[in-house]
């Protein structure tokens, strides 16, 4: 979670939303639901921004990080947010510069943008970066700056 005031970018908070391997994934999808839940409910954002999927190497992997995918949408949909969806190398380069910047490159310029964060975890700094293309988009978009 970001607020965005023009071009300052303030951290509100970050994170990961843990399941337990061993419960039925459908169960699983359930509690990412409800965690999701409290967390719009305890920060109550303006807007929310997901990454599109990408194809990995393991089909059930890719399979399963959409399903998840679809939850968060429909969950920050069904609680009234407008969501941007971005492809991973679009996040990269409105972060770092370049598309094909590494994890590791994301995670830096990400605790650049946000002085003295600390950062959760690799999968809550490309949260943040996708957060962060989210807001420079909407304020592109207010300023009439088509992309």
């Amino acid at each position: 979670m970001i607020e965005a005031d023009g071009n300052r970018l303030r951290h509100l908070a970050n994170g990961q939303l843990k399941t337990d391997p061993a419960v039925p994934l459908s169960h699983r999808l359930s509690h990412l639901a409800d965690q999701l839940d409290a967390v719009l409910a305890d920060h109550g954002p303006h807007a929310a921004a997901v990454e599109e999927v990408f194809v990995n190497a393991n089909p059930q992997s890719t399979l399963k990080l959409g399903q998840a995918r679809g939850v968060v949408i429909m969950t920050a949909a069904r609680a009234g947010l407008d969501i941007g969806e971005y492809a991973p190398t679009f996040v990269k380069k409105a972060v770092v510069g370049t598309g094909k910047a590494e994890k590791a490159q994301v995670h830096a310029m990400v605790s650049r943008l946000l002085p003295g964060v600390t950062i959760a975890g690799p999968d809550a700094a490309d949260a943040l970066a996708v957060a962060i293309t989210h807001a420079h988009h909407l304020a592109s978009k207010r300023a009439g700056i088509t992309r």
